[in-house]
C-alpha cells in the first residue's frame, strides 16, 4: 500500500520514509518491510516564482491565508494520479484533511486499507482553495471537532490507524479486530446468547468453552474492556478476581460488563447503536442507563 503525503513541512514526517512521526512502533515497521510506503512531496517544490509562494489573500476579504491551487494540481500531476472522473475508486483515494471534512473513524481506516493507494493533502493557514476539494478529491476528512495549525498531524493518524490494519502489519491477526472500534466477531454473542437461552451459563454445547474469551465487542460498537498485567497487585490496588480465576465463562461476563461500564462512563453516545443483549441492558440499568437517554 502506498501512501503519498502533500504538505508545506516535510521535515514533519523526517528525511527519510521511515524518519519523523512515521518512523516509530508499527507503522515504522510496515514502512520498512515494504507493506506500505510512505512518499512526502514538498508543495513548495512545485512553485514558480522566487519566494516559493504556496498560499495567498482570500478572495472577499478577511483574516488569514489560503493554499493556492496551482502547486497541489502540479504535484498530482506529476505523481501520475488520474483526474477524479477517471479514477479507480476501488484502488486510490483523493483525500483533503480539513476542520471541514466528514469524521474519520475507524470504518474510514477500514476501507481505505482495503486500497493500493492513499494521496493525503495536509491543508494549512486559513484553509485549501475550494477547487481542490471540487476537481481533485474524491472526499474531505476531519480527525476531530477542533482546528489544528494543519493536517500533518491529522495525516500521520490516517496512515496509523490504516497501516496498523493492513495484513501482517500487527502481530497478531485478529488483534485490530478485538478492540475499541474494532469489528469484533458476531459469532462470540450467538453463541453467548443461544448458551443463556438453553441454561448453558454463557455458551452453548458447540462452543468451546476451554477456549481463551477472545472479545467483548460481539456486538460492534462498544469501547474495550479495561486490561490488566502483572502485578496482580499494585499501590493496593487488585486486578478483579475473575481474570485470575481461570472460569472462561466468568472472564467473558466480567470483560462485557466492565466494556459496558467503560463506555458508558466514557462514550454513552454509542450506546445507542450498539447490539445489546437483555442480559447488557440488565447491567447497565443497575448502573443508571436506559436507551434514550
Amino acid at each position: 500500500m502506498r501512501f503519498d503525503i502533500l504538505t508545506i513541512f516535510p521535515e514533519f514526517f523526517g528525511a527519510l520514509p521511515d524518519q519523523g512521526i512515521l518512523g516509530h512502533g508499527v507503522v515504522s515497521r510496515a514502512l520498512r518491510t515494504g507493506l506500505a510506503s510512505a512518499h512526502v512531496h514538498d508543495l513548495r517544490s512545485f512553485t514558480h516564482d522566487r519566494h516559493r509562494t504556496v498560499d495567498d489573500r482570500p478572495f472577499g476579504g478577511g483574516e488569514g491565508m489560503v493554499l493556492k491551487p496551482q502547486p497541489i494540481f502540479e504535484c498530482l500531476e506529476s505523481l501520475a494520479i488520474a483526474p477524479r472522473p477517471a479514477r479507480d475508486g476501488s484502488r486510490e483515494t483523493v483525500i483533503l484533511l480539513s476542520a471541514q471534512g466528514k469524521p474519520f473513524k475507524q470504518s474510514t481506516a477500514r476501507r481505505l486499507a482495503a486500497l493500493d493507494r492513499v494521496v493525503l493533502i495536509c491543508g494549512r493557514y486559513e484553509g485549501v482553495d475550494e477547487r481542490v476539494s471540487q476537481l481533485l478529491c474524491d472526499e474531505e476528512l476531519s480527525i476531530g471537532d477542533y482546528v489544528l495549525s494543519g493536517g500533518e498531524l491529522a495525516a500521520a493518524i490516517v496512515v496509523d490507524a490504516t497501516v496498523r490494519l493492513l495484513p501482517g502489519v500487527l502481530g497478531h491477526a485478529d488483534s485490530s479486530r478485538y478492540e475499541s472500534f474494532g469489528e469484533g466477531d458476531a459469532q462470540d454473542l450467538e453463541e453467548e446468547r443461544k448458551g443463556r437461552a438453553s441454561g448453558g451459563g454463557g455458551t452453548d454445547a458447540s462452543a468451546d468453552v476451554q477456549a481463551p474469551p477472545r472479545s467483548t465487542n460481539a456486538s460492534n460498537g462498544l469501547l474495550d474492556y479495561p486490561h490488566y498485567t502483572r502485578p496482580a497487585e499494585f499501590l493496593g490496588v487488585s486486578v478483579p478476581e475473575p481474570l485470575g480465576s481461570g472460569d472462561h465463562q466468568a472472564i467473558r461476563r466480567w470483560r462485557r460488563q466492565a466494556a459496558l461500564a467503560k463506555t458508558l462512563a466514557n462514550r454513552a453516545d454509542l450506546l445507542s447503536g450498539a447490539d445489546l443483549t437483555d442480559d447488557d441492558r440488565e447491567f447497565l440499568a443497575t448502573l443508571g442507563y436506559r436507551r434514550g437517554d
